[in-house]
């Protein structure tokens, strides 16, 4: 399922992105802090997308004097809140003319619902991204050729897409205990996969692709909303994984988000720098199709 990597491959491409606009979800630490270094260091004008200003405006600072980059920017956005993904939005469209990549970087493990009523997995783990990327599409269209990134991982092996529980509860999982914490995390790595699946032949022919990763097992923020029994375990399997930084845990996104010539590739899921086969409900047409239908109706889009 989730393989242990001795070591990671490192992303040695050289392309640059001087006048290309990167917006990069939960940009504050961790793996899209990495990410947004790295982009930045190319060239590009970052958009750090964080729900903590101080955080983010920290981050921001942070990176702009390594990399000697000034266009790197915080926004709000909480991907709870589906005001917040819009209010960001229509922020974004007036004053940025250009989106070239938007990676999906940002998610959580916590119990409880948002204030749409959803359960706050499914709501920043799948729904925010996906009612995100979907109002951000014709900016990336406009602009092509461009790229998402979808930041999954290596559990959605684990998850499953209950759709009952989805329309009746609103909920990938239901219970509070860390195993149905686990199983609602895992599903909505599962849902990252799908949409990616879907997304990618809804674009076919727009020059706009898409593709979901994993990262490896990286020490990041993700179990701070979770309480310490359920992070001891959490942070036993990463230790027997072999864990790693959040920059060597970057390097797979920054493969999808840069590499020449693998547009043909799109909606596949991606692990140490390489296309890996999922499980057949991971591709699943009929599975992503009915996914994306049910995504639409909870976030307003239909």
């Amino acid at each position: 399922m989730c393989e242990k990597l001795e070591e990671r491959k490192t992303f040695t491409g050289t392309a640059k992105l001087y006048g290309k606009t990167v917006i990069v979800t939960g940009a504050n630490s961790g793996i899209g802090k990495a990410t947004a270094g790295q982009l930045a260091l190319r060239g590009a004008r970052v958009i750090l997308a964080c729900r903590n200003k101080q955080k983010g405006e920290a981050a921001a600072q942070e990176i702009r004097k390594e990399t000697g980059n000034d266009a790197v920017i915080f926004m709000h956005l909480d991907l709870a809140s589906q005001k917040s993904i819009r209010s960001f939005v229509e922020n974004f469209l007036k004053a940025e003319p250009r989106l070239d990549l938007l990676i999906n970087n940002a998610g959580l493990a916590t119990t409880g619902r948002n204030e749409d009523g959803l359960g706050m997995i499914l709501a920043v783990n799948h729904i925010g991204p996906f009612l995100l990327t979907n109002l951000l599409l014709e900016r990336l269209k406009e602009c092509a050729p461009s790229r998402v990134i979808n930041v999954s991982s290596c559990v959605h092996h684990v998850g499953t897409i209950d759709f009952d529980c989805i329309n009746t509860h609103k909920r990938l999982a239901l219970g509070s205990s860390d195993y149905d914490v686990f199983w609602d995390y895992s599903s909505s790595k599962l849902c990252n996969v799908l949409f990616t699946h879907e997304l990618a032949k809804r674009l076919e022919g727009t020059n706009v692709t898409c593709y979901s990763v994993y990262p490896g097992s990286v020490r990041t923020e993700l179990t701070r909303d979770i309480n310490e029994w359920h992070m001891r375990i959490i942070k036993a399997i990463i230790s027997k994984l072999g864990a790693t930084d959040p920059v060597s845990g970057a390097q797979t996104t920054l493969y999808c988000a840069l590499q020449e010539n693998i547009e043909h590739l799109s909606g596949r899921y991606f692990s140490d720098s390489q296309v890996v086969q999922v499980k057949a409900e991971a591709r699943d047409d009929g599975i992503a199709k009915k996914l994306w239908d049910i995504s639409e109706k909870l976030c307003g889009l239909a």
